[in-house]
Parts: C-alpha cells; sequence; structure tokens
C-alpha cells in the first residue's frame, strides 16, 4: 500500500471516529483539538481537515504527505488596495488560491457554499509582477480575500482555512435571496476580527 493510500485511510478512519463521538477531533490521530488548531490542506480532495499540534509538525516544511497534504499557514498579511479587477472576477467578495500547477482559482460565498472561476493564470501573474507580496503566496494554502462590497475596501492574504470559515459564516447567516439583515453585519465583523499575524 502507498504511503498516500495508508495515510488516507488512517484520516478518514479517524474523521469516522470524531463524527460517532460528536467532538471536534484531529483527522489524522483522533486527538481532541483546541478551539484553534492547526490544519492541513488535502490538494486530492481539496479539503481543509483539522489536525492535532504534534500531527500537523509532521507536515511542517513539506514533510510527510508527499505533496497531497500541505500544512496551512498562520500568516495573515493586510494589504493596500489591489486592483483585483483586471483578474474578471464579477464579485466583491472573493477569495483567489494560486495552485501547484501554475493555475489559479477564484471562490466566492454564497447562500449553497462556494462558487469558483478560473482566473487567467496570464493575468494574475501580471497582476503578481506589480504586487510581490502575492507572488510570495504559497501555492494552495494561501488566498488573496477581497471585500469590496458595501463600501469596505479590504484586502489580505490569509490562510486558506479563513476563507472556508467566511463560507460556512455567510452559509449559516444567509437569509431569504438576498441574503437577510444578519449576514452582511456578521461579514463585516468576520473582517474587522482578522488580524495580522506572522
Amino acid at each position: 500500500m502507498s504511503v498516500d493510500g495508508a495515510l488516507a485511510r488512517v484520516i478518514r478512519s479517524a474523521a469516522d471516529r470524531a463524527a460517532a463521538a460528536g467532538a471536534e477531533t484531529c483527522e489524522l490521530c483522533a486527538a481532541r483539538v483546541a478551539g484553534e488548531h492547526p490544519h492541513l490542506y488535502d490538494t486530492g480532495a481539496d479539503e481543509v481537515r483539522c489536525v492535532c499540534g504534534p500531527c500537523s509538525v509532521l507536515f511542517a516544511d513539506d514533510g510527510s504527505g508527499q505533496g497531497r497534504y500541505r500544512l496551512v499557514p498562520r500568516r495573515r498579511l493586510r494589504l493596500p488596495p489591489v486592483d483585483t479587477a483586471v483578474l474578471g472576477v464579477p464579485v466583491g467578495l472573493v477569495f483567489f488560491v494560486p495552485r501547484s500547477d501554475g493555475t489559479v482559482t477564484a471562490q466566492g460565498p454564497s447562500p449553497a457554499g462556494a462558487m469558483r472561476w478560473e482566473v487567467d493564470a496570464a493575468a494574475w501573474q501580471r497582476l503578481a509582477a506589480t504586487v510581490p507580496r502575492l507572488a510570495a503566496m504559497t501555492p494552495d494554502v494561501e488566498a488573496l480575500l477581497v471585500n469590496t462590497v458595501r463600501g469596505l475596501d479590504e484586502h489580505w492574504i490569509v490562510p486558506v482555512d479563513d476563507c472556508y470559515r467566511m463560507i460556512a459564516l455567510i452559509r449559516r447567516e444567509w437569509r431569504g435571496l438576498s441574503g437577510g439583515g444578519r449576514v452582511w453585519p456578521a461579514v463585516e465583523q468576520f473582517f474587522r476580527e482578522l488580524t495580522e499575524r506572522s
């Protein structure tokens, strides 16, 4: 059995045990995890998985996982406004993820989850040439998070788990066709609570 196959089996087994217990646990070893804990990005499933501190050490500096499992970094960096209109994505609340294969995806939240677009990789490269911090993003696990909705002008480099947390927040708070009265204040609160960290 390959290392990837064995690791995937362990992750599925741990996830099954966690679901049965109803507690948030590491998806590798099934140990309980704290409210704020590390995450792994599963490149094969395009999903973020919870891990405990000790298991996360295995994936630091591209250690284990043969590239399939990547440790999501903790870095958050506020940027000055970035002209993302050149990327051709017609929404004001979106995140852009450069991928290991050279492609770039954009995802915007909706009441049904994330809408996804492919971004012209050449347009991304031109933008990254003008904003060097974009060129330094870690593929697959860091995102450019943009919010220009309702008068905001927020631009951040964040771990992808922050983006998925935002999508979950919107799905939870959305009401009716327009989102209702709770979703946009919740999004604004989400951005107010973002803090820079290295």
